[in-house]
């Protein structure tokens, strides 16, 4: 199983994004950490992460803490 990204948008309804799969969990955070300021931009305001279809943690919001 892979893993992805499940994009949300201010009000938790699933929205598109990259349709990307990682083999590994340490992948995917990586990619999210170079991604999320463009995620952001495009309206993504949190992603929850998947291992196939289980959650493995999230929703976490892509905004900088106040």
């Amino acid at each position: 199983m892979d893993y992805r990204w499940r994009y949300q948008d201010d009000e938790s309804r699933d929205m598109p994004g990259p349709d990307v799969a990682f083999d590994g969990q340490a992948d995917a955070e990586t990619w999210l950490a170079e991604q999320w300021p463009d995620l952001l931009d495009n309206g993504v305001a949190q992603v929850t992460l998947l291992h196939g279809e289980a959650e493995v943690y999230g929703p976490m919001s892509l905004r900088p803490a106040s």
